[in-house]
C-alpha cells in the first residue's frame, strides 16, 4: 500500500516537469526584417520607375523557422499611413487613382531557414489594358510569416515615377 502514493506522486510530478519543458519550445518572437545592410532595395522614400525592373533585397531573420514573405505595391496618392519607418517622405499633392499600379505576390521560404536574403527581381510594367499606370506616391508593403504564425510588417513610402 506504501507503493501506491509513491508511484502516484512521481507520475505527478513527470507529467508537471513535462509540461513545462513543453513550454519552453513554443516560440514567441516575431520575425525580423533587416533593411539595414548596404545592399538592402528599397528604402523609405526610394524612387522605382515604370518599364524597368528593381532587386528587391532585404534580410529575413527568425530565432526558430522561417515561413513565407509577401510584398504588396499599391498607390498612396489618399496620403494614407501604415509607414513603419520613421523618416517621413515628400509627398505629391492628393489625387485621385485612374489607373494605378497594384502588385501583391508571396513567397514561400525554405523549410528550415532561420536566416534568407532576398533577391528577387521584381518587374514595373508601364501600363496595363486599361493604359499607362498613375505616377506618384506608393507605398511598398513588406509582411513576414514565421512557421509558427508570427508576423512582422514594414511599409515604405515610394514614388513610382517615369523616366
Amino acid at each position: 500500500m506504501k507503493r501506491f502514493p509513491i508511484i502516484t506522486i512521481s507520475l505527478l510530478l513527470l507529467i508537471v516537469f513535462n509540461a513545462c519543458n513543453k513550454e519552453n519550445d513554443i516560440d514567441k518572437e516575431k520575425p525580423v526584417i533587416d533593411l539595414s545592410g548596404p545592399d538592402a532595395f528599397p528604402q523609405n522614400c526610394d524612387t522605382l520607375y515604370f518599364g524597368e525592373s528593381f532587386n528587391f533585397k532585404v534580410l529575413f531573420s527568425d530565432n526558430v523557422e522561417l515561413g513565407s514573405f509577401s510584398i504588396d505595391i499599391h498607390h498612396n496618392f489618399d496620403h494614407h499611413s501604415h509607414s513603419t519607418e520613421v523618416t517621413e517622405c515628400q509627398l505629391d499633392p492628393k489625387k485621385d487613382p485612374a489607373n494605378p499600379f497594384v502588385l501583391i505576390q508571396d513567397y514561400p521560404i525554405a523549410d528550415g531557414s532561420i536566416a534568407y536574403e532576398t533577391n528577387l527581381s521584381v518587374s514595373i510594367p508601364s501600363g496595363n489594358g486599361s493604359g499607362v499606370f498613375d505616377e506618384g506616391d506608393y507605398h511598398f508593403f513588406i509582411s513576414l510569416t514565421d512557421k509558427e504564425g508570427w508576423s512582422a510588417q514594414k511599409g515604405l513610402s515610394i514614388k513610382i515615377l517615369r523616366r
